[in-house]
């Protein structure tokens, strides 16, 4: 085995993060690309020291003619490693990068919890923290939005998701697959411009590299990290006002009507309203709520007696009544 400053550094990032212990079963998460395969090395390498029991996912999303080619490569790779190797193959073709990453992550919590995998293990890069974080702004995002590639979090009770890989770069795991020889599988769609993450990756980033910081990727990524540590913080804080807002009631809440009161809310901070009133809207809203939505609901902390909003959407409505805001579900 070849280590390499890589091996080093992330060997140090599992155990400084404590990202994952000893004796642990990790699933991870390969596409065929230089990343996931960087990744999947690596993990490799460190197994000896680690002593982890490896397996390999790969999904299918069937956008490519070359796909069934891709996951036999795959499968290839994990044999000759004498890893266990699981595939999941989309239905029909996906038509959105959206759909795409929702599938692709109930597959891969569906392979893990049938396959008894504590954790998800995936190849995402510092390159792809800072165009996540460059996409969700132009989007319209607060903080959350801003800082939503995080280096791990909860995807069912049983199963975490973690990405080793956030303060590497797109260009160093493709100079660590070059120097192991590890046999990449080129992602035609990865080049294609109807995509917006691709037009980010391929036409924004490098224009803001050459006209304003060389080092944009690395800047992005750590706004993006001090940001996760101020959302950890402001989401605690929130939690704590809601259940003094919710009072009695925190324990009987159910998905069709809710309540808080007003004059516990009013001494709070604006930033903490908002986020109760997020968090509230999540449990009525089939969709994730809005800025107006979040705003509107908001306004009644201070609005006159009966005031009461218009339907949102699947048709809830809020009103003030003296010192609450109920909430009812269509």
């Amino acid at each position: 085995m070849v280590w390499t400053n890589l091996h080093a550094k992330i060997h140090r990032t599992i155990k400084s993060r404590q990202l994952f212990g000893h004796n642990q079963r990790l699933l991870v998460a390969v596409s065929g690309g230089q990343d996931s395969l960087c990744l999947i090395k690596l993990l490799l390498d460190l197994q000896l020291k680690w002593r982890w029991n490896l397996g390999i996912a790969h999904c299918d999303h069937r956008w490519r003619s070359d796909s069934e080619a891709n996951a036999n490569h795959v499968k290839n790779l994990a044999q000759s490693w004498d890893v266990s190797f699981y595939l999941e193959t989309a239905n029909e073709p996906l038509n959105s990068e959206a759909a795409a990453r929702n599938w692709r992550y109930q597959a891969l919590s569906a392979i893990a919890q049938a396959n008894n995998y504590q954790y998800i293990v995936t190849g995402h890069t510092q390159s792809d923290r800072a165009e996540t974080l460059l996409y969700n702004l132009m989007r319209g995002t607060g903080a959350d939005g801003l800082q939503a590639l995080t280096w791990q979090r909860p995807l069912t009770k049983e199963i975490m998701l973690v990405r080793p890989l956030l303060e590497i770069t797109r260009t160093q795991t493709e100079q660590f697959c070059q120097e192991l020889n590890l046999p990449v599988w080129e992602d035609s769609t990865n080049q294609d411009l109807k995509y917006a993450r691709n037009r980010i990756r391929e036409e924004l980033i490098p224009y803001l590299r050459e006209s304003f910081n060389p080092n944009v990727e690395s800047a992005l990524a750590q706004t993006a990290e001090l940001l996760q540590a101020e959302v950890e913080y402001l989401e605690k804080a929130t939690q704590q006002l809601r259940e003094e807002a919710m009072g009695e009631n925190i324990n009987t809440v159910d998905n069709h009507y809710l309540r808080l009161n007003r004059r516990v809310l009013q001494k709070a901070p604006l930033a903490l309203q908002r986020r109760v009133m997020r968090q509230v809207l999540q449990e009525i809203l089939v969709d994730a709520p809005n800025f107006e939505h979040i705003e509107k609901l908001t306004a009644l902390i201070v609005a006159p007696n009966r005031s009461q909003t218009d339907p949102f959407p699947g048709g809830a409505i809020a009103q003030v009544q003296d010192d609450w805001i109920c909430l009812r579900s269509g």
